[in-house]
């Protein structure tokens, strides 16, 4: 039940995440975007983590925090906010991301230990047609954006994998509850810069401003990273990684509420495709080993502390993935 409920809170609130960046940029650039978004953020989550979680952090583990946040938060939300604000259509860019799990599956197993088996890669290619057409319209549609800006996505996807292995590789690894608001800060150090330099720093006075703002901040932000990390540490890069293809269908359904874009039988096809496509890569076979005899058995590549562990206890890093 915790497993189901994190994987859905992820699909759901991950893709929030796409409109949110729509909503945003019809009001104001991307980079003023971002920062106000992180600068809500860094204040909710800090000041949550000084009441109720207040200890010290070691240094390196502060550092290595540090370049994991730039990388899933800055690197990938930039792209993504970026390309909708140049004209890119947030299919299109579900799509882009919706490579990663394919990606992630080739460099699992060198990487971590993680055995990808013959179902997963099958799962992985099924869930891909599916995404291609759920966005289909998006990408034989006449390009308004300028080439340059389809490079953006791929930058933010490949920055997220980035940050996903290095924390299923960190050396001083933190829960959730104290690894977000660190992630949160960075960025927002990092966008306050680019904002102020390009002078897009001051907001603009409208009030839909503010709600696009609380949309990814309490959404995207809270939500997506915190389901993200969350599956990350009990599923492993592969099995979260293949979640992602349920974005760009999720996305439609959030467009159709929020806009009224109707979805066709293209994309409600796509939508099945995507389902069957997780379904075969995420679930495990019946009478199979478990996770963590297969762990005991593997190569054991290293440790991390699981979410919300209060014993010090820690967790196998590797797994196979069935």
């Amino acid at each position: 039940m915790r497993g189901t409920a994190i994987s859905t809170g992820l699909v759901v609130m991950w893709s929030s995440g796409f409109i949110g960046a729509e909503l945003g940029t019809r009001e104001t650039t991307a980079d003023t975007l971002l920062m106000w978004r992180f600068l809500v953020a860094s204040a909710l989550l800090g000041g949550a983590w000084l009441l109720l979680r207040r200890r010290r952090l070691p240094p390196r583990a502060l550092a290595e925090q540090a370049l994991i946040g730039l990388l899933s938060q800055g690197v990938y939300l930039g792209g993504v906010v970026w390309a909708a604000g140049a004209g890119v259509p947030s299919g299109t860019s579900a799509l882009i991301a919706a490579l990663q799990p394919l990606a992630a599956g080739a460099l699992a197993g060198p990487l971590l230990g993680e055995t990808v088996r013959g179902r997963q890669w099958l799962g992985l290619g099924i869930g891909l047609a599916g995404v291609a057409l759920v966005v289909g319209d998006d990408l034989s549609a006449p390009a308004a954006a300028p080439l340059w800006a389809y490079a953006l996505p791929f930058a933010g996807m490949a920055g997220l994998l980035a940050a996903s292995f290095l924390e299923r590789r960190a050396r001083h690894p933190l829960a959730p509850a104290d690894t977000l608001p660190l992630h949160c800060l960075t960025s927002a150090l990092a966008f306050t810069v680019i904002a102020g330099a390009a002078g897009h720093a001051v907001p603009p006075g409208g009030g839909s401003f503010w709600m696009a703002v609380g949309w990814v901040v309490l959404l995207s932000t809270v939500g997506g990273y915190g389901f993200y990390w969350l599956s990350m540490r009990r599923n492993g890069v592969t099995r979260t990684s293949a979640l992602i293809y349920l974005t760009p269908p999720t996305t439609a359904i959030w467009a159709y509420t929020m806009f009224g874009d109707a979805l066709g039988l293209a994309a409600v096809a796509g939508m099945v495709l995507s389902v069957v496509g997780v379904l075969a890569a995420t679930v495990r076979v019946k009478g199979g080993p478990s996770v963590t005899a297969a762990v005991r058995a593997g190569t054991g590549a290293g440790t991390c502390m699981g979410p919300g562990s209060s014993t010090g206890a820690k967790e196998p890093q590797s797994e196979v993935v069935r």
